[in-house]
């Protein structure tokens, strides 16, 4: 077992150090503000609603515009440059070391989170994205500095390593933004961390992990940008938002080959997920 993986099953968290380069970075955050102008209009959000003022997106400046946007969910759907981003050569190569080599992406979001904006209570991913042999992982790549002030993630090391799902609950913390928080868990979960980092590191994270992160409270005009991916075996079906249908069975064809070789090729692929807008204003 390589020192990388050993590292990462004790602790459920990894970061590698510019693992993207930051001529790949600037590239991301010229296609966030694009993909935010061009697609702005005709998104909705997660509640199939149109966004509010969207058809001004064009005529925006840059600041507005990008302070109407938390984050846009499957942004690979919507742009070739981050669809390039899920088979990144340097994150496949971690991937590869940790899950195995056949490895398949199942979403991609793009956080903006300008100053002011909320973050996420504590959660794990497993909950949303289920797998049956726990290889669920996240990859979080920093487009800005990420910092305790902007907002950065924070993690419960060693927490993935029960291996129980926990339960959710609203919340009504200004703190966060409307998805639910984690309970339930022990007393004691660890000692909280703090992932700072610099525009170009990437952190890997398992599915199982508590992790959460605060308000972007940096000055004005400030943002915390993240191009996020999910990332598991190719091995294992996909029971994603499928209805109740069993789930020892049914997969979700709606997915992205990054390496190796897909068992399940001879099911096809689906486009089951459209590319959605998150905002805090409404």
């Amino acid at each position: 077992m390589s020192d990388r993986k050993r590292t990462y099953e004790a602790q459920g968290f990894l970061v590698e150090r510019g693992l993207v380069s930051k001529p790949e970075v600037g590239a991301f955050l010229d296609e966030t503000l694009s993909l935010c102008r061009e697609y702005g209009r005709e998104l909705t959000d997660w509640n199939d609603r149109p966004v509010p003022d969207g058809g001004g997106f064009r005529e925006m400046s840059d600041t507005d515009l990008l302070s109407r946007v938390l984050a846009i969910h499957f942004p690979h759907k919507l742009s070739a440059v981050f669809e390039n981003a899920l088979a990144h050569p340097g994150i496949v190569s971690v991937l590869e070391d940790i899950i195995g080599p056949n490895v398949k992406c199942a979403q991609s979001m793009l956080f903006v989170k300008q100053s002011g904006k909320p973050g996420q209570a504590w959660h794990q991913d497993e909950y949303f994205i289920p797998t049956r042999d726990r290889s669920l992982t996240g990859v979080w790549i920093a487009l800005d500095v990420a910092t305790k002030d902007n907002g950065c993630l924070r993690v419960l090391p060693g927490s993935h390593r029960p291996g129980v799902i926990y339960p959710t609950r609203p919340h009504d913390s200004p703190e966060y933004d409307g998805a639910p928080e984690a309970f339930d868990y022990p007393d004691d979960p660890g000692t909280e961390i703090a992932v700072e980092l610099e525009p170009g590191d990437v952190l890997f994270f398992d599915g199982y992990l508590l992790h959460s992160s605060k308000r972007n409270n940096a000055p004005a005009g400030t943002y915390r940008r993240a191009l996020v991916h999910h990332y598991l075996s190719a091995e294992s079906l996909l029971p994603w938002n499928l209805g109740g249908l069993i789930a020892a069975t049914e997969d979700n064809r709606d997915i992205v080959m990054v390496c190796g070789r897909d068992p399940y090729a001879w099911k096809g692929l689906e486009n089951n997920h459209r590319p959605f807008i998150r905002s805090d204003t409404w």
